[in-house]
């Protein structure tokens, strides 16, 4: 077992299997959402992954009832109050993206094991993962646009690429929720659907074949071309969530009427846009 580095209980590190790292997102209380010092602690937890040559597979679950909700909205609502331009520069700025997973291009496979659903940054977590297990009972939604934001964190290109333009518009546009059935077979982003208890043990499964049945060097090589092949080098992906694109909405009134709004638990009340919409 590699010695592990430094983390809260907020993150649960294990290794099921030789060459194998569980990491389980450990805030069940808050739907496993991510506050920022939690994305700090996965930058440096993933960091030290990549660079551990005796693990080769990521399996990426949460605890509880949920695989992530997404931002601690509550605290980021908070941050928003105290300096608005700096929170949300840092947020744009970070090359990993969110939770320092949604835009990070790795070599080494990611396995999400998806119990109960993931809203917005959660999802956009799992469209950057190779193989995706889900609960049956799961939902999924990229609600942003209903909270003042955007979908900025890789997950517009990812969810473009895999379910089309269309498609796609439901879940980005409409901010709609999903169910794991639709995720399966219409936006195809989930590669297995399970019982709820069976999610983690098929998740381990595919990591457990990946380890004893595939070179290592192999799957790396071949995951960078897929990424090649697919458009998702970096000048590309970041073409989509340019400053240019976020700053259509950061430090405006209606980002912080939607958070407002969520937490309040009522309907927000939105103002007319600050932008031209010619592109």
């Amino acid at each position: 077992m590699p010695s592990q580095p430094p983390h809260s209980s907020e993150l649960v590190l294990g290794f099921p299997s030789p060459h194998v790292l569980l990491l389980t997102l450990n805030r069940p209380d808050a739907l496993n959402s991510v506050t920022v010092e939690l994305a700090d602690e996965l930058r440096t937890v993933l960091d030290w992954f990549e660079r551990e040559t005796k693990l080769w597979v990521l399996v990426l679950t949460g605890a509880g009832r949920m695989f992530c909700a997404g931002a601690d909205l509550k605290g980021w609502d908070s941050r928003l109050v105290s300096a608005p331009s700096t929170d949300q520069a840092d947020i744009s700025a970070n090359k990993f993206g969110f939770a320092s997973i949604s835009r990070r291009l790795t070599a080494k496979p990611i396995i999400a094991a998806v119990n109960g659903g993931a809203y917005g940054g959660g999802m956009e977590i799992l469209l950057n993962c190779d193989l995706v297990v889900a609960d049956e009972n799961a939902k999924f939604a990229l609600p942003e646009v209903r909270r003042g934001v955007g979908a900025l964190q890789g997950g517009i290109p990812r969810l473009t690429q895999i379910a089309g333009h269309q498609r796609a518009s439901e879940m980005l546009l409409l901010g709609k929720t999903i169910t794991a059935k639709e995720g399966y077979e219409r936006f195809g982003f989930i590669n297995t659907l399970t019982p709820p208890s069976s999610v983690l043990p098929t998740a381990l499964g595919y990591a457990k074949e990946l380890v004893e049945r595939c070179s290592p060097d192999s799957v790396q090589a071949t995951k960078r071309a897929l990424i090649l092949a697919e458009g998702s080098n970096r000048s590309v992906l970041n073409a989509a969530w340019s400053s240019e694109s976020s700053g259509l909405f950061i430090g405006g009134e209606n980002l912080k009427e939607g958070l407002r709004a969520f937490i309040e638990k009522r309907l927000p009340v939105w103002q007319n846009p600050s932008v031209n919409a010619k592109l």
